[in-house]
Parts: structure tokens; C-alpha cells; sequence
């Protein structure tokens, strides 16, 4: 069987992306932790090109980008899998893997923003909330892949978990359960599934983390 490698950090959620499909599938792997502010050789010449990660190694091969890696895990191990098998239905995921994926941008931009930009970012993320309650969650059961967690659950991921401690970071309240019931009970459900539970990032650890950095940040940007 070829050797799995995974590259990641422990603290972003496109890593955790990778971690749970392979969990959620079976598959054995090496986990090595990158130092983004040192990046390895092995990092260097695995994603020459964006130098981030995640990149999973399969036998030797590099695959980068996580939604990459999530539809290349799914075909090389068809069990479990991660995308419908029918044609709509997949079609309908992938729309809305995209979105996610798009969607992304707005914890940096939360993060790293500050007053109008803030608000501009927070704005944003009420109107990507809004679409998931009014559009993607309408008709979902206990996940977006019915019983069992697909690729659009992990794609959302950031939402469950990462929008939390950033609204402990920055001192925000932008999710309100009253007002997202169908988001609410999603993430309710996301979060207690085993696999998802057991492999989180602290959110205490998380929080400190990035509130240091933007402290540094903030002091950066007034000098």
C-alpha cells in the first residue's frame, strides 16, 4: 500500500478538511506539522507554486489545495464516499463546495480588518449565514449529505468551529442561533459526530494563538 503523507498546521481548517475525509474513509497517514514562518524543503518542493498547505502525499505524489485533495481522496477510496453518486446531486454539491471555498476569504478578512473593514467583513459574513439558512440548508436533514457527513459539510467547516473563536478574538457577536435555527442545528449535529469531535483544534489554545498575532498585527500596521 503506498504511503500517505499529510502536511498541514494544526490550527486551519482546509488541514482539518483533509483530516476528516481520511478519517472518515480509514485511510492511515503521517501528519507533519509545518512551520509556516519556516517552511521545510519538503513543503518547498511538495507546492513549489503557493508553498501553503495542506498537501497530501500519496506514493511519493504531491496532490495540493484542499478541495483538490478532498475529490482525489474521495476517487482513489470509493468507500464512504464524499459526493453523491447522481449526476444533480453532485452537480448541487459541488456548487456548493465552490461557495465555501469562495466564501473562505471572509475569516482573513474578519481577522486582519479593522473598523469599516470590520464591518464590511462582518456584513458579509451575516449574508453568506443567511444564504445557507435560506438556500443550502433548505430540505437538509441531519447533514448536508443526508444521514451520513459529505464534502459539503467539511466545506463548511470554518463556519461550525473557526467563526466562533474568531468572534471571541475579536470581541463580536455575528452568529445568532435565533436567527440561523437551520445553520444552528447544523452545527450542532457537525460538531458531534465523532470524527469531527475528536479531531478539532482547542478553541482556548486557538484563541490565544490569534490573538497574539493580531495584537502584532494591529501594532504593525500603527507603525
Amino acid at each position: 500500500m503506498a504511503v500517505v503523507k499529510l502536511l498541514g498546521t494544526w490550527f486551519s481548517p482546509y488541514g482539518y478538511r483533509v483530516i476528516w475525509a481520511l478519517k472518515l474513509k480509514g485511510i492511515l497517514y503521517e501528519y507533519i506539522e509545518e512551520d509556516l514562518l519556516n517552511k521545510s524543503p519538503s513543503l518547498l518542493q511538495y507546492n513549489p507554486i503557493h508553498k501553503q498547505v495542506p498537501v497530501l502525499v500519496h506514493g511519493g505524489k504531491p496532490i495540493c489545495e484542499s478541495t483538490v485533495i478532498l475529490q482525489y481522496i474521495d476517487e482513489i477510496w470509493p468507500q464512504n464516499p464524499l459526493l453523491p453518486a447522481d449526476p444533480y446531486d453532485r452537480a448541487a454539491a459541488l456548487f456548493w463546495i465552490k461557495f465555501a471555498d469562495d466564501k473562505g476569504l471572509l475569516m482573513s478578512k474578519l481577522y486582519r480588518g479593522d473598523g469599516e473593514e470590520q464591518q464590511a467583513a462582518v456584513k458579509e459574513w451575516l449574508e453568506m449565514l443567511e444564504v445557507m439558512e435560506e438556500h443550502a440548508l433548505i430540505g437538509v436533514k441531519k447533514f448536508f449529505g443526508g444521514d451520513e457527513i459529505n464534502m459539503v459539510d467539511i466545506a463548511f467547516s470554518f463556519v461550525a468551529h473557526w467563526l466562533g473563536i474568531l468572534e471571541d478574538v475579536l470581541g463580536l457577536e455575528i452568529f445568532k442561533p435565533h436567527k440561523f435555527p437551520r445553520v444552528s442545528s447544523w452545527i450542532q449535529n457537525f460538531k458531534s459526530s465523532p470524527i469531527i469531535k475528536d479531531n478539532l483544534p482547542d478553541a482556548d489554545k486557538m484563541s490565544t494563538f490569534l490573538k497574539r498575532g493580531r495584537e502584532m498585527m494591529l501594532t504593525s500596521k500603527s507603525n
